[in-house]
């Protein structure tokens, strides 16, 4: 019975860090030793060969966690987390606590999304987010009597920007009113430009009622939806009044309304505002003979609306200083509207122009002037002649 070599370094199957072996078990052949193994490595040293590389993150898991921490779109976030980790687990790749985390965070946000659904709170952030988009709250909320300014002077065009400025100070334009479109699709630059021009000139002398007063070079323009801001909801225009150089600027308000005017004044704007109203409807068509017609319609009213400036002028108290330039005044609008009304009944052309030559003459005669150097206002007629047109090219700025 052989008794094996007690273990120890000395011993030829010892397996310490500096031995020959191990070696392959036995029996061996006689007179043939043992075939040694494979060295080990070195204390120290690395084995040769390829270094390991480390196993790359999922993508997928960081774009978990950054929109979970976000909260922007919980659910897209707890989707790229559940996905991270299903092919976390089939890949090998590292990334699992962020697709962890971005799950859990993602959970928290659609429970806060859910909660702010019963409470009305989500509404409330998409009204204010559609108001912001429409311009409400901002400078594109101009309220009548505001004045502003745009980014590069212009009332033309398309502007992303105005600027309140007050009206002592210069600025582009006054917002004198504004108004509503109906809801429905997009009507067109074309259909908005035209009620934007209607309704603006319209409603120019409930603010500034006398027209006397406004300078030459001021005309009517607007702020009007474009059709991106009409997907939001937009559908406000803005009339305004602005320089006619559109490199010029205002100073100072043309506000000019009953609260500025005493009653006197106030009472004889109101009376001459009926016969600014109907020369505003002029024909179209620039030649009399174009549209005989229209013309002498037109004449009919401008005939109707002295009528109905005489009897405003007639039946106010006017003071003493006023009162006989008004009674002058108003007898020379009573010949002008006889003659106002035989144009409209012409038969012919010739006709027509004599009547209303007569007509318009005594229409813009002395005694206007006199009547309002009596009351105070302004006495220099404007350049059209009584009532103006304004009439500027383009006055349209979309917002």
């Amino acid at each position: 019975m052989s008794i094996p070599p007690p273990p120890g370094p000395q011993g030829p199957y010892s397996q310490g860090p500096y031995s020959q072996g191990p070696y392959p078990p036995g029996p061996y052949p006689p007179g043939q030793p043992p075939q040694q193994g494979p060295h080990p490595a070195a204390w120290g040293q690395q084995p040769y060969g390829p270094r390991a590389r480390q196993a790359p993150v999922n993508g997928l898991a960081i774009a978990a966690f950054v929109l979970g921490v976000l909260c922007l779109v919980p659910a897209a976030g707890l989707v790229l987390g559940l996905v991270a980790l299903a092919r976390i687990r089939k890949r090998g790749e590292r990334g699992k606590g962020f697709a962890v985390a971005g799950s859990v965070l993602s959970c928290v946000g659609l429970a806060l999304w859910a909660l702010s659904l019963s409470t009305g709170a989500a509404a409330d952030f998409w009204d204010g987010f559609r108001d912001a988009a429409r311009g409400e709250g901002t400078a594109y909320s101009l309220q009548k009597g505001q004045c502003f300014t745009t980014p590069d002077g212009s009332l033309r065009g398309v502007t992303y920007d105005v600027d309140q400025v007050p009206c002592a100070a210069d600025h582009d334009g006054e917002v004198f009113a504004s108004f509503e479109l109906p809801d429905g699709s997009y009507p067109g630059d074309g259909e908005i430009t035209r009620a934007a021009d209607d309704r603006c000139y319209a409603l120019q002398d409930a603010y500034a009622m006398d027209r006397w007063a406004l300078p030459a070079d001021v005309d009517v323009y607007y702020l009007t939806p474009t059709s991106g801001s009409w997907r939001t909801g937009d559908r406000e225009i803005t009339c305004l009044f602005g320089n006619t150089d559109e490199r010029g600027t205002l100073t100072g308000s043309l506000r000019n309304d009953g609260p500025r005017l005493d009653p006197d004044q106030h009472t004889y704007l109101l009376a001459e505002g009926c016969l600014n109203r109907a020369m505003d409807e002029m024909p179209a068509a620039e030649a009399v003979e174009s549209d005989f017609a229209g013309y002498r319609v037109w004449a009919g009213q401008v005939s109707e609306a002295l009528g109905g400036e005489i009897a405003t002028l007639d039946g106010h108290g006017w003071p003493a200083g006023a009162e006989r330039p008004v009674a002058e005044l108003t007898e020379d609008l009573k010949a002008a509207r006889k003659e106002w009304g035989l144009a409209a009944r012409a038969a012919d052309l010739d006709a027509y122009f004599e009547h209303y030559g007569k007509g318009y003459d005594l229409v813009v005669a002395d005694t206007t002037v006199t009547a309002r150097k009596a009351l105070g206002l302004a006495t220099t007629p404007p350049d059209s002649g009584r009532g103006g047109d304004g009439g500027g090219g383009d006055p349209g700025l979309e917002v």
